[in-house]
């Protein structure tokens, strides 16, 4: 995939449509692209996080760990991000991913992902709009949760 192509992909994800192009071909050029087999761990629960991942193919599980055994929360597909909690809130990870299918990712590390955040306030507000959006989303999970448990 050209220089250009990564531009055009990054431009479909929210968190940078409105950033110019030449700053997302700075992104694309210093993220390191990477793959992942199917099964294999993006991130694991615990680690600190030192990177945030943008899917470009495939699909993830996200799976936290309790007393209880692992429990899957979510799933990430093409155009999301996922490990950005933990490069936010500089605490460790607050659950595994897993690739479900081959999976290719745009690694961003934790340095490149904060000089994004301070240049282009729209994308801190994107963060914040899809932080909030899984907020409710595990709020709701949890309230039927507690309803079926009674």
């Amino acid at each position: 995939m050209s220089l250009n192509e990564e531009v055009e992909l990054l431009r479909k994800i929210p968190l940078f449509a409105n950033i110019e192009p030449a700053k997302l071909k700075l992104l694309a050029f210093t993220s390191e692209r990477l793959r992942f087999a199917a099964n294999q761990e993006l991130c694991h629960q615990g680690d600190m996080g030192d990177a945030a991942f943008i899917i470009i193919e495939g699909s993830a599980e996200i799976v936290v760990s309790t007393p209880n055994g692992d429990i899957k929360v979510s799933e990430v597909h093409k155009n999301d991000i996922v490990g950005e909690i933990a490069i936010l809130c500089d605490v460790p990870r607050t659950a595994t991913v897993v690739a479900a299918t081959e999976m290719e990712v745009l690694k961003i590390s934790k340095e490149l992902f904060f000089r994004m955040v301070s240049e282009f306030p729209q994308m801190a507000v994107e963060i914040m709009r899809e932080l909030a959006y899984r907020l409710e989303k595990t709020t709701s999970q949890l309230m039927k949760a507690v309803g079926q448990a009674r």
